[in-house]
């Protein structure tokens, strides 16, 4: 399978909201100068790196959001829980999303 193409994938993410709380690269502050809402996409893709399993999970987080009281990036981001976004984006555009964000690892720019 081809690699997605970067420009596609930002468009597909920017219209379904998805870049409202979430960044591409670390270090990009939020609202009033606190971290960001959301983890960094390059900073997602580290952290599950070669985990079983990651793409299906991260996909089921973006379609029907996270728990706020297991938040494995609290005090990284400044929001707690992802809301359901299945309304605002498709199972296989949300699978071809993640695919794309777990690519994003520190040897790819």
């Amino acid at each position: 399978m081809a690699a997605p193409d970067d420009a596609a994938m930002l468009k597909l993410a920017t219209g379904s909201g998805c870049m409202t709380c979430h960044h591409v690269e670390p270090g990009a502050k939020g609202p009033d100068g606190l971290p960001p809402i959301g983890p960094a996409w390059r900073d997602v893709a580290v952290k599950y790196k070669g985990q079983s399993g990651a793409e299906k999970q991260l996909t089921a987080t973006v379609l029907a959001g996270s728990n706020p009281y297991d938040s494995h990036w609290k005090g990284k981001v400044s929001g707690l829980a992802m809301p359901p976004n299945r309304v605002a984006i498709s199972e296989p555009d949300a699978r071809r999303l993640v695919q794309w964000i777990l690519s994003r690892d520190s040897n790819r720019p």
